[in-house]
């Protein structure tokens, strides 16, 4: 005999996040500003992201199969129940979310003084080898080109596009 339970966590989860993006686009709307890009549009944008990534996650609550639940055989004989094999939940390990944490630490301490594109190079660089399965081997090249391209792409974003000044630290005579 089967039975099913819904998929309340995900439903819960996409709720959640729906709520609370709404409570940040309402926050975003109330910054001061000026017509055309301000301090307000980026907020503006990622409020209405997060209320997409809630919609989606509503939505495939409904859409995916619920869970189904073996009911229990009456035990019958002389020979005691052996459990199903289970595949194990993915551990995440404290040491990863450790190094994490220090991680953002050390950018924000020094996001001033040695600059943002240094610094997000840096960050994105070593939170990549962080994140890198143990038993997958590193792709040293690949990390540090995406690094390099986000950070002077988002630096440049913001300069030219927001004119919005992020701090260039140590390459402030070269920028």
């Amino acid at each position: 005999m089967r039975t099913t339970t819904p998929n309340k966590k995900e439903l819960i989860i996409g709720l959640a996040m729906i709520g609370s993006s709404l409570a940040y686009m309402v926050m975003a709307y109330q910054l001061p500003g000026h017509g055309g890009v301000d301090a307000g549009t980026v907020p503006a944008l990622l409020a209405g992201l997060l209320i997409l990534l809630g919609v989606m996650q509503v939505l495939s609550a409904f859409a995916a199969k619920p869970a189904t639940v073996e009911a229990p055989a009456p035990n019958t004989g002389d020979l005691p129940e052996m459990p199903a094999e289970e595949a194990a939940p993915a551990v995440i390990e404290p040491r990863t979310v450790i190094l994490t944490l220090a991680l953002i630490l050390g950018y924000m301490a020094l996001l001033g003084p040695v600059g943002f594109p240094i610094m997000t190079v840096v960050y994105l660089y070593l939170q990549f080898l962080v994140l890198t399965p143990v038993t997958q081997k590193a792709k040293h090249l690949s990390y540090l080109l995406i690094s390099v391209i986000s950070s002077a792409v988002i630096f440049l974003l913001f300069r030219e596009a927001f004119d919005l000044m992020l701090p260039a630290g140590l390459l402030n005579n070269y920028i």
